[in-house]
């Protein structure tokens, strides 16, 4: 079986996804997931590997490369990332329904971005304050 690339992105961090025959190992940036110290961020990205059940899991190797963005972020891109190569892994409706169930940012990118600086002014909403005097 060819190995399948799949991209998550969340704000501006980007997770790119390796998936090919192996027995359920996930590396993130070459280290191993159980090695991740935030448990939060363990949790969820853990969470599209429990909703595709173990038997689907075990079959597939998972290398990891996020860079860009906060942990927070990086944990959303991962996670995204994962679950749509699970998805292109199985080819299954089934899992896709699932994913969309439990979560949709699973599966869809969340496209909110930073609002830009608006020039002469000092924030992207705020506004230059007039004087009268």
């Amino acid at each position: 079986m060819k190995p399948i690339h799949i991209s998550g992105k969340r704000k501006s961090a980007i997770a790119r996804v390796t998936i090919k025959e192996g027995d359920g190992i996930v590396r993130i940036n070459n280290q191993l997931l159980a090695c991740f110290s935030n448990k939060l961020s363990r949790e969820r990205i853990n969470e599209p590997l429990k909703i595709a059940g173990m038997e689907t899991v075990q079959k597939v190797n998972f290398d990891v490369n996020v860079l860009g963005g906060g942990w927070q972020s990086q944990t959303e891109a991962i996670r995204l990332a994962i679950a749509k190569a699970l998805v292109a892994f199985t080819k299954s409706d089934k899992l896709k329904k699932d994913f969309l169930t439990y979560d949709r940012h699973l599966l869809i990118a969340d496209t909110r971005r930073k609002e830009t600086r608006k020039p002469n002014d000092s924030k992207a909403r705020k506004k230059r304050q007039k004087s009268y005097r």
